[in-house]
């Protein structure tokens, strides 16, 4: 196991992580302000996240089913009836004073997430999920010598995810997020942009000595806005405690902040307790009731997950485990990838097209499967075209490309180009004999014992026939006249 540093045999890492995730809802969790992005400061507040005297706030159900929806795919059990608490604090972002969340009695509790490690399959148990609403933005650099507060995230609804300490390694915790986040999005709660906020991780830490039983001294890291700032903030955090103990020192309870630019912890204040929030019921909110027949039918709309999903395309389409991993890298480019096996009868070919060529496509246009410009069914019916011989797989890439910014059907794009593949033997030997009298040496070589020229005289062939050639014919006519005496 690498912790990156000292902690191989002799030290254990103990790492259990709180994962906040914004909710896909275009409402606030407790008042009918709109959560956006990005807008002018301080625009999308009211008296109810404002905490002004006599608002009282309303919860929003489409908030808790997507709330439901998270524990679900999580594994976890979803109680039916959830208290909320205020959690009591002094900070300019936080016009309460108090944050309303869950405390408790959570919404869910007692879930699993398995994940492929650095070590192989592995397993977290997710402690609890509950909800709450998020504080606002302090801005250091709006204004010079001052800081700055933005109210329009406060009252965002939240799920936060608390696993128990069962992370054992830094390159294990960034697994973890990536197939925690790849559920998320799959079950579409969040659109998980860390930059924007919408995924925000906090760690707990502490060594002992690997066999030991008991817990070493906690720290808590926050402000880390990237899975790589976390495997890199726990490797220098573990390595820091490793020192300390190594030199007979006591490992101080405390909270670190990142600080992504230096690549550095500090120390940001004594980690608290539950008790320093002093949490007490809300009195405004009435318990959360969730009917058992809410919960059954969220988990009958439960999309397939990942692992499911990677499974099922194995099995009914022959892939291997790379393939079915990286067409399930996300939903969309999952749906994509079966409608275009199904259409066309060519599973593999599909998986070949739309990671490469297709999504080459993609990376260069910016989009994804979801909003791809050339059509699942259009990909299909491109493929049809070179596995019955009509054109050749180069010609297919002109016609992809063709599609995408131009639009149009695959067949009609062909004709009006004049891409159909020749297959006349007599045009494709006049390509080979003109390809074989230009390049004597090259002859004299392959004559020799150099095969792989071959590749070379099939290029050339092709590059005659403007990619019209059939290459598989090509090759056999380059073969027979290649090895004549």
């Amino acid at each position: 196991m690498s912790t990156g540093g000292r902690a191989g045999t002799t030290w254990e890492p103990v790492i259990g992580l709180e994962v906040h995730v914004q909710l896909r809802t275009e409402r606030k969790l407790f008042c009918g302000d709109r959560v956006v992005f990005g807008d002018e400061p301080n625009t999308h507040v009211c008296p109810v996240c404002l905490g002004l005297p006599g608002a009282l706030p309303t919860t929003n159900p489409e908030a808790v089913e997507l709330a439901v929806r998270t524990a679900l795919a999580l594994g976890c059990t979803v109680h039916g009836r959830s208290i909320w608490a205020r959690k009591n604090y002094f900070y300019p972002d936080l016009p309460k004073g108090y944050q309303i969340t869950q405390l408790e009695h959570p919404i869910a509790t007692d879930g699993v997430v398995a994940y492929e490690g650095p070590e192989g399959a592995a397993e977290v148990r997710i402690r609890r999920a509950h909800m709450e609403e998020d504080a606002g933005k302090s801005v250091h650099d709006r204004i010079p010598g001052a800081t700055a507060v933005d109210l329009n995230r406060t009252g965002t609804p939240l799920v936060e995810i608390v696993t128990e300490p069962d992370l054992r390694s830094p390159a294990g915790v960034r697994a973890f997020l990536g197939t925690l986040k790849q559920i998320l999005e799959y079950v579409d709660v969040s659109d998980c942009n860390m930059e924007e906020g919408s995924l925000r991780v906090d760690a707990n830490v502490s060594v002992r000595r690997r066999g030991a039983g008991e817990l070493g001294a906690k720290t808590e890291i926050k402000n880390v806005n990237s899975f790589s700032g976390v495997e890199k903030a726990l490797e220098l955090e573990i390595e820091r405690q490793i020192g300390i103990l190594e030199g007979g020192g006591r490992v101080e309870q405390q909270t670190l902040l990142w600080d992504d630019h230096r690549a550095r912890l500090r120390a940001m204040r004594s980690k608290e307790e539950s008790h320093d929030y002093r949490y007490f019921p809300d009195p405004d909110l009435p318990p959360l009731l969730i009917p058992v027949e809410v919960v059954d039918a969220a988990r009958a709309r439960l999309p397939e997950l990942p692992a499911a999903r990677r499974a099922r395309l194995m099995s009914a389409y022959g892939l291997s485990t790379y393939d079915a991993g990286v067409l399930t890298q996300s939903r969309a480019s999952a749906d994509y990838f079966e409608v275009v096996a199904g259409a066309s009868g060519e599973p593999k070919a599909a998986a070949n097209w739309v990671m490469g060529p297709a999504q080459a496509l993609m990376n260069e246009r910016k989009e994804d499967a979801s909003t791809f410009a050339v059509s699942a069914d259009a990909l299909a019916e491109l493929l049809a075209l070179v596995a019955e011989g009509t054109i050749s797989d180069s010609a297919a890439k002109t016609v992809l490309g063709v599609i995408a910014a131009e639009g149009g059907r695959p067949r009609e794009i062909v004709e009006a180009r004049g891409l159909t593949q020749v297959r006349d033997d007599g045009q494709l030997d006049a390509w080979v004999a003109g390809a074989i009298v230009e390049h004597p040496d090259e002859v004299a070589r392959y004559r020799g014992g150099e095969r792989k020229l071959l590749g070379f005289f099939v290029g050339q062939v092709m590059k005659r026939s403007a990619g019209k050639a059939d290459p598989r014919r090509v090759n056999e006519l380059l073969r027979k006249a290649l090895e004549a005496s």
